[in-house]
């Protein structure tokens, strides 16, 4: 099981912070370090304000060396496809390759309606995203003269660049991330565009129903299930004794047996215990949301006493 670090910059954090937290998660070989792409706090007044996510990973793909970064999940309302293209090449070759893109629909309202961002329906939402994946994958794996001529996005004989450092993911780029909870339409995106495919805090159960969507979403297209790697993001709380999983609860506003029961937390020894069960349903990657950007010391203890009982 690989364990993976997960910011919510929306909610308050300045770029130090966020470079902080990744050069200690690249030291302590966490396996990545990630970051939502929101504009908005949520519950919260975000100071010192919104960063934007491939701005910020552009610099965190210079100032670290080894970890791998990406986005959990970019909003396809954010950006066109083309410019949204060459932003990742560009970000992966910065890193020398370590890039992962997390592409979803959108869905927080708030946000585009207080920075001038168009939220168009649900439905019309996820046409975008479809074509978005379409467009900004063949515009990484072309070799020139590339064309789409979709409902919202054309595009017309493009050369394709930047390329990306990375040609290995299931489309000829860098991975691709999609997830969700969606029963339909979400599974198929997966199953044809996705490296990896995510579950958002889902209950346990909930996913293993869900996964198996993807699956048979593979399945129907001829593609090996066993090729997509299965995730699951949840909020990370752990202590060496109750006091401490207590202190860490209260400092991200929540309650310690609503994490037990929704997230990862608890002391040491249950949170391999969840872990443990997570690896037997075949994810292979757990995003630790990580709340509390001030507290290394959390992560310290995850790589320190929680990786070594895995």
């Amino acid at each position: 099981m690989e364990l993976r670090v997960f910011t919510e910059p929306q909610q308050g954090a300045t770029y130090d912070d966020l470079l902080a937290v990744a050069l200690e998660a690249e030291r302590l070989g966490f396996g990545a370090f990630f970051r939502s792409d929101h504009y908005l706090g949520m519950g919260t007044p975000g100071l010192p304000g919104p960063s934007d996510a491939w701005i910020t990973l552009a610099g965190l793909a210079r100032d670290t060396s080894t970890i791998r970064l990406g986005t959990l999940m970019t909003s396809a309302t954010f950006r066109f496809p083309g410019p949204l293209a060459i932003s990742v090449a560009g970000v992966d070759q910065m890193s020398g390759g370590r890039v992962e893109l997390g592409l979803g629909a959108g869905w927080f309202d708030a946000e585009h309606t207080k920075y001038a961002i168009p939220f168009p329906s649900v439905g019309e939402r996820f046409d975008r995203l479809e074509e978005q994946l379409e467009i900004v994958t063949g515009l990484w794996s072309t070799e020139g003269g590339y064309s789409f001529d979709g409902t919202h996005y054309q595009v017309a004989d493009s050369p394709g660049l930047p390329k990306p450092t990375q040609r290995g993911g299931l489309r000829g780029g860098p991975p691709v991330l999609i997830g969700g909870g969606g029963k339909r339409r979400t599974p198929a995106l997966a199953a044809a565009y996705a490296d990896e495919f995510n579950l958002p805090f889902m209950p346990y159960a909930d996913g293993l129903v869900q996964n198996d969507r993807v699956r048979r979403a593979c399945e129907s297209i001829g593609r090996d299930p066993a090729s997509m790697i299965f995730s699951s993001a949840l909020v990370l709380c752990v202590g060496r004794d109750e006091a401490e999983v207590e202190r860490r609860a209260a400092a991200i506003g929540r309650d310690k047996d609503e994490l037990r029961e929704n997230g990862l937390a608890g002391i040491v020894s249950e949170v391999v215990d969840k872990i443990g069960r997570y690896a037997d349903s075949g994810q292979t990657r757990l995003y630790l949301q990580t709340l509390d950007l001030g507290d290394l010391d959390h992560l310290r203890l995850v790589a320190e006493e929680v990786v070594p009982a895995l």
